[in-house]
């Protein structure tokens, strides 16, 4: 397995040495996780998680992630930094960090497969997984943020579900349960899944009462020992949307019931299904009771918040919202998984690996599921799916290759593992019909090209030009602008930093004489815009006569002063002039800079 990790390493970083090179950080996540990482080699606080260049004139804001994902990427440039320097360990460190985590997610999914499927099957696995293309992307050189690790987590929780050692699985998925919920709680529902499993298990084989002991003491010891190593400052109040002391409570609590019941022997399994409804109804009635805050969205955010940024990430629809070729190689792999594990149930009705099956098919289902909430689930349902579609190739394969005839024998085993895999799905992807977008809206590829010609780091250096400064611009750009460039921006796309996302928001769509007061409370000194960037569509098509609008159709306000760019710069920059009056409702058109 570490050969064939290696091997992948060694691919990915050739392949993606372009990207390494010129520090690619393709998601806002992966240029905020870089800077809290800075923040920490320069001396910022363990428990402080606040971003001190986004909104400075307000103080920062905190962010509600944790330290432990940023360990290995401050080690990996403290190692690297007396042999290249400090620009070039950042960049490679970055390349090999996401990598470290797909060593453990093939762990996981080794183990799964070598306990139940055959000792040998490992290898096909991993190929499997390597053609899970929503969950590879999370290892990809360069995607720093923490949703790699927490599938290695959920990979390992997987491997403790199919362990025969009862001890060892139950703190298998408690331990990687609760270094998941440390790191964040976007997989908080996998990890109640996990948990309730354990609890059907010992509901319908008490003798299984030693998984469900162990796993209630690793998740509550482990969640208070992640809480108290790693929890921020912003942390410790009683917020919703991180291992805070609301969610700590429930876990520890969860895991103390589970504890307790694993200690009684009741042989009836009508009454251990009671006392497990019981426990759960009394974590529920103590969470309504005790945390009402928290019934709602864990963000937290106003209404108007919800609907004017939250509501329209793209990545928190559901899979039937998006276009079919987005769709399609997403849900492909879950429903074969779903089938492999049946029938891998089915298969092993009559042996102790009945159980884990469906264990296994119970957790795919749910996952699959998910993606009906969120796409976002995409690459957790991909991985879940692997030890199905692995047990459905072991079985369908090796029956093509034992026919007597060689074109069978070939050609119907390189179709039945294509199939059965999921790895189909690429090939046909091109046949697909393409999402032209909306007659009269900007194409995606317009909006691809702005998005990619806006991050890159030669255009954003050119900015550097001109003296530290405050630059008002879009929300998604906020992120990359500080991490590549000196200046300091307004906001990022995360939700405690909701009323600068407003402000940004209210300022780009509402009209041209509402905006220096905005610019003006966060001591903004100059306007920064990307054209056709994907946010910028939201501006045009939510209020076409706001600001950004008139900016779009060239109409500038005599109070801001252009700032002369290279030729070929993607971005347009202004020095807000607060001493000049505003400009008449028919200002003259000016040209576009160029």
């Amino acid at each position: 397995m570490l050969l064939f990790w290696l091997g992948v390493v060694v691919w990915y970083l050739w392949q993606r040495q372009g990207n390494i090179n010129w520090l690619v950080l393709g998601d806002t996540d992966d240029n905020m996780r870089l800077m809290q990482v800075r923040g920490l080699l320069a001396g910022q606080g363990w428990y402080d998680l606040r971003q001190y260049r986004l909104d400075p004139a307000m103080g920062g804001f905190d962010i509600h992630w944790s330290r432990i994902v940023d360990l290995p990427i401050a080690a990996l440039i403290l190692l690297l930094k007396p042999f290249v320097g400090t620009v070039m360990a950042e960049k490679w460190a970055c390349g090999f960090a996401p990598l470290i985590p797909l060593a453990v997610t093939m762990t996981g999914l080794g183990l799964t497969v070598r306990r139940l499927v055959a000792p040998h099957a490992w290898p096909l696995a991993l190929i499997v997984l390597m053609g899970c293309t929503s969950t590879i992307l999370m290892y990809a050189p360069m995607r720093i943020d923490h949703h790699g690790w927490q599938l290695a987590c959920l990979a390992l929780t997987v491997a403790g579900l199919a362990d025969t050692s009862r001890a060892r699985g139950g703190a298998t998925v408690g331990l990687s349960s609760a270094l998941s919920l440390s790191i964040g709680l976007e997989m908080l529902p996998y990890c109640a899944m996990a948990g309730a499993i354990i609890a059907l298990r010992w509901v319908w084989d008490g003798g299984d009462a030693r998984r469900m002991q162990v796993y209630g003491l690793s998740l509550a010891g482990g969640s208070a020992l992640g809480f108290a190593l790693f929890a921020s400052n912003a942390n410790q109040a009683m917020r919703c949307d991180a291992l805070t002391p609301v969610w700590l409570s429930v876990v520890m609590a969860a895991g103390t019931l589970l504890f307790a019941l694993s200690l009684l022997r009741p042989q009836n399994r009508w009454l251990r299904l009671a006392l497990a409804a019981a426990a759960g109804s009394v974590i529920v009635a103590g969470f309504v009771a005790l945390f009402p805050q928290c019934l709602g969205r864990p963000e937290q955010v106003s209404d108007e918040l919800a609907r004017t940024w939250l509501n329209n990430v793209r990545e928190a629809r559901p899979i039937y919202r998006h276009p079919f070729k987005t769709g399609f190689p997403i849900a492909v792999l879950p429903v074969i998984g779903i089938l492999g594990a049946l029938v891998a149930t089915w298969r092993a009705r009559r042996s102790e690996a009945a159980v884990a099956w469906a264990a296994i098919a119970l957790f795919t289902a749910f996952a699959a599921a998910m993606l009906l909430w969120q796409i976002r689930a995409g690459p957790a349902a991909q991985m879940l799916s692997v030890p199905g579609a692995t047990a459905l190739a072991w079985l369908v394969v090796p029956w093509f290759l034992a026919r007597s005839s060689m074109l069978v024998r070939v050609f119907g085993s390189a179709i039945a593992f294509l199939l059965v895999s999921g790895l189909f799905a690429g090939l046909v992807l091109p046949w697909l019909p393409a999402d032209k977008g909306k007659p009269g809206k900007i194409g995606p590829d317009k909006v691809a090209q702005a998005n990619a010609a806006c991050a890159r780091m030669t255009p954003l250096r050119q900015l550097d030009a001109i003296p530290r400064a405050i630059l008002f611009s879009h929300v998604d750009m906020g992120p990359r602008l500080i991490t590549i460039t000196h200046h300091d921006a307004i906001a990022g796309p995360y939700h405690r930093n909701g009323d600068a996302i407003l402000d940004v928001h209210h300022a780009f769509t509402g009209p041209a004489s509402g905006f220096r007061a905005i610019a003006a409370r966060h001591k903004a000194q100059y306007l920064l815009i990307c054209p056709d960037m994907a946010e910028t569509t939201v501006y045009r098509s939510r209020s076409p006569d706001g600001f950004y609008g008139q900016l779009h159709r060239n109409q500038v306000p005599r109070w801001l002063e252009p700032v002369e760019l290279p030729e070929k710069s993607p971005f347009r920059l202004w020095r807000i002039r607060y001493d000049l009056p505003e400009t008449p409702v028919n200002a003259p058109k000016v040209p576009p800079l160029r």
